[in-house]
């Protein structure tokens, strides 16, 4: 009786195994509504070939040429801009420096001992076959950074958090014209 009892235990045992791995291989992890599976973070291979053929404007300034950079690296996958562009984009960039919290230094004078880049892209994508707006927004991301004493320092710190800034900016762009042209 107690073998009987071990081997359908053992049997059981078995078959729940066996149940739990067939249920577990169906579980995948993707977005809802893609039709393939995604090309990279977010974005499907159609809607990649689609910000593949975008072309950017040239900026002005070195925060400006940062969010480009990563831009066209985001758009083409690393492969550069494309030879025949099917959108032209519009891009601005403004970065603003405010102080995050002072330190007094004598009676009436200030100190920052930490400081925000506030970054904000503004974009126009438009069809180069006719020149209609395809779609136009704005996104802004903030990126703080300690302010020390030696003005070299404090240098390299506000450019490491323009760089920052710069590169999840392009991101959140990347994702916003990536819904304009989904709506077309």
């Amino acid at each position: 009786m107690r073998e009987v009892l071990l081997r359908s235990k053992s049997a059981f045992s078995i078959a729940a195994f066996a149940l739990s791995a067939m249920v577990l291989s169906a579980c995948t992890a993707r977005p809802l509504y893609s039709v393939t599976a995604p090309a990279a973070a977010g974005v499907s291979s159609t809607m990649r070939a689609e910000l593949a053929s975008i072309a950017i404007k040239p900026v002005q300034t070195r925060y400006a040429q940062e969010v480009r950079n990563r831009l066209v690296f985001l758009f083409g996958g690393g492969q550069g801009e494309p030879a025949t562009p099917r959108y032209s984009l519009d891009l601005r960039v403004t970065s603003i420096r405010e102080a995050a919290a002072l330190r007094q230094v004598t009676r009436g004078e200030n100190e920052p001992t930490a400081a925000t880049i506030t970054m904000i892209g503004n974009y126009v994508l438009t069809r180069a076959s006719d020149g209609a707006v395809v779609g136009q927004g704005s996104r802004r991301i903030m990126s703080s950074f300690d302010v020390p004493r030696q003005s070299f320092a404090e240098m390299r710190a506000a450019i490491d958090a323009q760089n920052r800034a710069a590169s999840e900016l392009a991101q959140l762009l990347q994702l916003s014209i990536a819904q304009d042209l989904s709506r077309q």
